[in-house]
């Protein structure tokens, strides 16, 4: 680039996307004079996904403005928690957080997940399709101009994962209501029904059944409930819900 030189500093969450020498604060950023901010901020490496608000000498300006000669560009963190207008709040998570998806599911967020690399134009297309937000941690995916809405998930760890994705969309919690392994719903069902589907012990030993109305799994307070009861716990307390009743075998 050889145009319009800027100043760009960004919030101190997103300085992990760019550049070491980036990251002490202010810095200088040489434009070609014709791309938009929001191509400047991403070609920094900061995907627009984790951009707030931008501001251009203390204005707030649109991801389209043209950046000019001397202005002071910043660069904020989304606030949280996020809005996400237009569609009901739904996720779609990448083949990486299969565990997240699940936790998402045990809490009653409707979070779809490809078990499978269907690669990234094929996820891009999904979350368009379907209006899910994509939750990723490849930051090539969620540059994709087709996905309707995405969050970079900033954790390898999926207690760290879980936390983030709750406290910046504020989804509402309903546990024990959806299927962990198809994301379908649950709904009670009675020992009889499904029988066919227990083993001797488990028939014996349990009353309280649910089963999943997409894929039949059958769910019982078995023995990883008091794992999961803990998840749960602890999500409620910090951010809220309605503490469904259905059994998580």
């Amino acid at each position: 680039m050889n145009g319009p030189e800027i100043t760009f500093e960004v919030a101190p969450e997103l300085r992990l996307f760019v550049a070491h020498e980036r990251r002490q604060g202010r810095t200088e950023v040489t434009t070609d004079g014709a791309s938009t901010l929001g191509h400047v901020v991403e070609s920094l490496g900061v995907p627009l996904t984790e951009a707030g608000q931008l501001l251009v000498d203390g204005a707030a300006v649109p991801a389209s403005h043209i950046p000019g000669p001397g202005e002071f560009v910043q660069v904020g963190a989304v606030r949280r928690p996020q809005q996400v207008p237009g569609a009901p709040l739904r996720f779609l998570l990448d083949v990486h957080l299969g565990t997240l998806a699940r936790r998402l599911r045990l809490l009653g967020v409707d979070a779809a997940y490809e078990s499978e690399d269907i690669g990234d134009p094929a996820l891009a297309a999904l979350s368009a399709r379907q209006k899910r937000v994509m939750l990723s941690r490849d930051r090539g995916l969620l540059r994709r101009r087709e996905i309707w809405a995405g969050a970079y998930i900033y954790s390898d760890k999926p207690e760290e994962q879980l936390r983030d994705v709750l406290g910046r969309f504020a989804p509402a919690l309903a546990p024990w209501t959806r299927c962990t392994a198809c994301n379908g719903e649950l709904t009670a069902a009675d020992k009889d029904s499904v029988s066919s589907r227990l083993e001797q012990g488990t028939q014996a030993g349990y009353d309280v059944f649910a089963q999943c109305t997409a894929c039949g799994r059958v769910y019982w307070r078995g023995a990883h409930h008091a794992r999961l009861e803990a998840i749960v716990t602890d999500a409620l307390r910090e951010f809220g819900g309605t503490d469904g009743q259905a059994p998580t075998g």
